[in-house]
């Protein structure tokens, strides 16, 4: 944080490292000459390559709303402030780029929180720009001030409050260059309205970056290398585990070319699906609470665990006493911090993944796991008759079918953004991952109402693709404003509401662990179908499984965002799930009376 009237010092950081996927910033083309702080702001973000930002103006933030005026970058004007900071978390991780948001003083600025929130337990790159009051009014509790530094300093990676005009430029380019490098993460800028009007010159071309002290760049020793390549050739029932981080460090080549070296099959995170292919065959598919049974089973039977950019947090691991306790465990993560935090480690290897994949490679000697993998088969063919592929059809709307028919149906193809629930669960399991980035969706924080506005901004990051919602009656209800955004922008996405009429997860934990007391989880929905249509959308209603074709189809050929209404089970549930606290080879199984019949699809000549 900035002091008032001061401006931030600077100091060369390492070159060559940090957010590889972004680059580095585009030339800048300010001028020297005198500009107000307002106009500034715009010239910053033109030079970082900004193309569009999120937010909701108000009186603290005038000045560089009407800067705006005539400006190359786009601005997408959303009904929430909570809005636009996920719709600027969508966009960065769609794109890989820094997402930008702004609000105004006060309530605007809070608003933000519960997306700067869920941007940092992710990891992904914002820079959220605030309007404060005039400095003068500082700390005399004047209407709409609020210390949002203070606010949002457990939450972001750093925060300013700017009071003069010429650290406007500095602390901007240091916002960026913190939300990319390293791990990376959210940065607040607070700027008074003052600064906002005062004039200054700025620095053109601008100088490096330099922060004191800032020091991201972590490599793991010869030694750290060599003693992780002996535990790989000398381990007979390995894993890899891929996380969040090899989507984040664009890994997924060396991944493969790991996997294909060695032979040791694939587990992924929730946020680490799509950085290895769904279909290879060394794939698994997802661990922990909600995971693949037989993948949890495995990781309990391993003896050696390479943990790629994951934080072994513990909806992963269950019971960290019990957890792989035959396994030895290599991890390789940018954040040193991570390194024997949840879970000790043999060889911690602090740095960037890319590049320790890359350095690892050559001294793994090739070898094969084929024993092991097929006891994992053998452990997958045990697991087959409780899956929902088994489950009757006669008629009955499941929310997994769903998800099967959408991946069927688009041919695993499009950009998938799922809210939090039952429903993110079920997609994780049946639409299969097959690129990076093709999965968006609040892991660490778990934000409900999250889906629609990360889905807009993934949306102006990636216009050629087909982007899906999948979302919760619930979830749908705390963002469904936004519909009014996707109209007034233009935006044209394919919503699909698995609607159940509960709060499904809590319901969920009722049925298991409460006797059934289903207290404030019913819900009383409104016409989904009508409420798109009040806003100029189309609304479809599907409520039996041979309707899901048609109304995909419908929703392509619309030339506007489509809202599908599916009704499905109420009182289905996700299986496996390991119970809070439990081991993680503890999971509570689909009952086998559900498991009789193999239910086909009229589309699919396979079990679905």
């Amino acid at each position: 944080m900035t002091k008032a009237g001061t401006s931030p010092k600077r100091e060369q950081a390492p070159t060559g490292h940090g957010d590889s996927s972004s680059g580095s910033a585009p030339e800048y083309t300010g001028s020297t000459a005198q500009r107000t702080g307002a106009d500034i702001v715009w010239d910053v973000l033109a030079s970082e390559g900004v193309d569009v930002v999120f937010g909701y103006p108000g009186g603290a933030i005038m000045p560089i709303y009407n800067a705006l005026h005539q400006r190359p970058i786009r601005h997408v004007l959303v009904r929430h402030e909570q809005g636009a900071a996920h719709m600027a978390d969508g966009y960065a991780r769609a794109s890989g780029k820094v997402g930008v948001c702004l609000a105004t003083s006060g309530p605007g600025a809070t608003n933000l929180v519960t997306g700067i929130a869920t941007a940092m337990l992710d990891s992904s790159p914002l820079v959220c720009i605030t309007g404060q009051v005039p400095s003068s009014l500082l700390g005399s509790d004047a209407f709409q001030e609020l210390d949002i530094t203070g606010v949002t300093l457990p939450i972001t990676k750093h925060n300013y409050l700017v009071t003069r005009a010429e650290d406007i430029a500095p602390t901007l380019r240091e916002a960026f260059f913190i939300a990319r490098s390293g791990r990376p993460g959210p940065v607040l800028v607070d700027i008074t309205k003052d600064a906002q009007q005062a004039t200054a010159s700025i620095e053109s071309p601008p100088g490096p970056v330099r922060l004191p002290g800032h020091r991201p760049a972590h490599h793991p020793s010869t030694e750290e290398l060599t003693r992780a390549a002996e535990l790989i050739a000398s381990a007979e029932r390995p894993l890899i585990l891929a996380g969040h981080g090899i989507i984040k460090a664009e890994a997924s080549a060396q991944l493969r070319e790991l996997v294909e070296k060695t032979g040791i099959p694939v587990a992924s995170t929730l946020l680490g699906l799509g950085g290895f292919p769904a279909t290879h065959p060394l794939s698994l598919g997802m661990m922990g609470m909600h995971g693949e049974a037989w993948v949890n089973t495995a990781i309990q039977e391993s003896d050696l665990l390479i943990a790629l950019g994951m934080r072994f947090d513990d909806r992963v691991t269950g019971n960290l006493k019990t957890y792989a306790r035959k396994a030895r465990k290599i991890h390789v993560e940018i954040d040193p911090s991570e390194l024997n935090k949840n879970v000790q480690v043999d060889v911690p290897l602090a740095g960037e993944l890319r590049r320790t994949l890359t350095e690892l490679l050559p001294r793994i000697t090739p070898r094969t796991c084929t024993p092991w993998v097929q006891h994992i088969k053998a452990l997958k063919s045990s697991s087959a008759a409780r899956d929902i592929q088994y489950m009757p059809h006669n008629g009955r709307l499941h929310a997994a079918h769903v998800i099967h028919d959408l991946w069927w149906l688009t041919q695993g193809k499009a950009l998938m953004v799922t809210d939090v629930g039952q429903h993110q669960m079920w997609e994780a399991q049946y639409y299969r991952h097959e690129r990076p980035r093709q999965l968006i969706t609040s892991g660490g924080l778990g934000t409900m109402g999250f889906a629609l506005p990360a889905a807009m901004g993934a949306r102006f990051a990636q216009p050629g693709e087909e982007v899906w919602v999948v979302v919760g009656d619930g979830g749908f209800q705390m963002s469904a404003a936004e519909l009014s955004t996707c109209a007034q922008e233009g935006i044209k996405l394919h919503v699909a509401i698995i609607n159940n009429g509960y709060l499904g997860m809590v319901r969920q934990l009722q049925q298991f662990f409460y006797e059934n007391r289903y207290t404030a989880t019913p819900l009383l929905n409104p016409d989904f179908v009508k409420l798109a249509e009040a806003h100029g959308l189309n609304g479809l209603r599907v409520t039996r499984r041979e309707e899901i074709p048609e109304a995909v189809a419908q929703a392509r050929a619309s030339p506007c965002t489509t809202v599908i209404d599916f009704r499905v089970e109420q009182e289905d549930s996700v299986y496996p799930m390991v119970p809070s606290g439990a081991d993680l080879d503890e999971m509570i199984r689909r009952p086998q009376d559900d498991s009789e019949v193999c239910a086909m699809s009229p589309w699919n000549s396979g079990a679905v």
